[in-house]
């Protein structure tokens, strides 16, 4: 599976900005996909989830300011990211697991950077 992630840029304190990840590849239709981020000297983490179904999950920082949600006819995920703020300047990666296979398999987009400027 390959991941093409798209959509970051600068963009003032209060801003938005819509990150977009289209899939490619052997996609099993039940996987689910999300959107990660690592900011400069600290550890990637996970900022929304969702699953095949549409359920989706949230770091609590982002929750009410960012959505994120899937067109699996064209295997793709977006992260709407709403009343951005300087702490959410990072590096995002998207992210593609399975989770029935066995061994699991993970891939990641080459990331994209957002940066908020106050």
């Amino acid at each position: 599976v390959q991941l093409q992630a798209s959509g970051g840029g600068l963009v003032q304190a209060g801003g938005s900005l819509r990150l977009s990840c289209a899939a490619s590849g052997n996609i099993l239709s039940d996987s689910p996909m999300g959107w990660y981020r690592q900011a400069p000297g600290k550890e990637r983490e996970l900022v929304a989830a969702i699953t095949a179904a549409g359920r989706t999950n949230y770091v609590g920082s982002v929750k009410g300011r960012f959505t994120i949600s899937r067109d699996n006819a064209k295997n793709t995920i977006y992260l709407q990211m709403n009343m951005l703020k300087p702490e959410d300047t990072a590096v995002h990666y998207c992210k593609y697991w399975t989770i029935a296979a066995a061994p699991q398999y993970i891939a990641w987009g080459q990331g994209t950077l957002v940066t908020v400027s106050s």
